[in-house]
């Protein structure tokens, strides 16, 4: 784990970011907040690729709560079986579902604890609805976050919470609503698990990664 960065770093980090890409978007494919929400769920242990390319005709039959229970559990598994731990992903988006028509009106709320009391909504999940959806500088921290704040120093920490709170207490505020996106995407096409890309990463003086790829 390396060293928390100092402020002028981390601007200095978060600007080349921006500059780089000023609007940074999340890769999940929805085409309302409710569908925002089942995309995300179904993205736990799965690639984004996988979930866009299950969900394309699902989001065209069934777009809304009650469309998702007129579809049903057996309806909704056909379309996404090619996703990991695809019948529990199933059944906690029909429960939500029927939450959401029963106690919510059809609507999904915006709250992080209205949408953690959901089946499948973690903390995670509901981060990456507030950001996306409602513009709140929420961090939804994944292992792509875990893995670059710890080697950069950007938001060390020894768990995902831990980590959460180095990007709110560290990330300068005009940069705190698009971090997770620059930190998500810089770890899945730069930072790379394996092989990181440090001889093209646009942050690579500023980095404390000891083990650097030349």
């Amino acid at each position: 784990m390396a060293k928390q960065l100092d402020y002028h770093t981390i601007r200095e980090i978060f600007t080349r970011f921006q500059e780089a890409d000023p609007e940074p978007k999340g890769e999940l494919e929805h085409v309302n907040v409710y569908t925002l929400v089942v995309a995300v769920a179904l993205s736990a242990q799965a690639t984004d690729a996988g979930v866009n390319k299950a969900t394309r005709e699902l989001f065209k039959i069934a777009d809304t709560p009650q469309k998702m229970l007129d579809l049903g559990e057996e309806g909704l598994t056909q379309h996404i079986k090619t996703i990991g731990l695809f019948r529990q992903k199933a059944k906690n988006v029909i429960k939500l579902s029927r939450i959401l028509v029963e106690d919510y009106d059809g609507e999904v709320p915006n709250s992080r604890a209205a949408l953690q009391s959901l089946p499948g909504v973690g903390r995670k999940t509901a981060n990456v609805v507030l950001n996306m959806w409602w513009r709140q500088p929420a961090q939804a921290v994944d292992t792509h976050i875990f893995r670059v704040g710890n080697r950069t120093g950007i938001c060390p920490g020894k768990d995902v919470d831990a980590v959460e709170r180095a990007i709110e207490d560290n990330i300068p505020a005009d940069f705190q609503l698009h971090a997770h996106h620059w930190l998500i995407l810089h770890g899945r096409y730069h930072c790379k698990a394996r092989k990181p890309q440090c001889p093209t990463c646009i942050i690579r003086d500023l980095c404390q990664f000891e083990d650097k790829t030349l």
